[in-house]
């Protein structure tokens, strides 16, 4: 699978449930290769292993995956944490068998720098700030989707 990473999540631990006392280790990233089409990948193992791949590219940079493990994703569990996306599936990382390899953009498909900016919900599934402000009592409780431009940093 070739894409851009769109999205990332930090490296979190977990007690592990197998070896009493030892921590497993994780993160996640979204990778898109069309308009369409993006997809999230997760990575579970060692310490060293999960560090050392999530420290290997960040948001922006293109990638090769080699190897994942394809499956159905729990949608209700999944997009807690992770971007909701189209497909019904996730892609799953082993230290033992994937492989992820980052290169430019430029040098696989300049293309794939376009998909960077593009929003990954429908256009049409937006609330304006004004339309928040004006109906924020019919709104209390709803999950929203909002479209916004960072204008400054200061």
């Amino acid at each position: 699978v070739i894409g851009v990473v769109i999205g990332k999540t930090d490296v979190r631990s977990f007690p592990d449930r197998k070896n009493i006392g030892s921590e497993r280790y994780t993160f996640s990233f979204t990778i898109r290769d069309s308009p369409t089409y993006f997809i999230n990948v997760n990575s579970w193992g060692r310490e060293e292993y999960i560090r050392s791949l999530s420290e290997s590219f960040r948001v922006g940079d293109c990638v090769t995956i080699e190897n994942p493990l394809v499956q159905s994703k729990e949608a209700e569990r999944e997009e807690k944490f992770n971007p909701v996306t189209p497909s019904c599936y996730k892609l799953l990382l082993s230290e033992n068998h994937s492989v992820v390899k980052t290169s430019s953009c430029y040098e696989m498909d300049t293309q794939l720098l376009s998909l960077l900016h593009l929003p990954v919900k429908d256009p049409q599934d937006y609330y304006s700030l004004g339309d928040i402000v004006a109906n924020g009592q019919s709104l209390d409780g709803r999950i929203l989707n909002v479209l916004a431009a960072v204008m400054s940093v200061s």
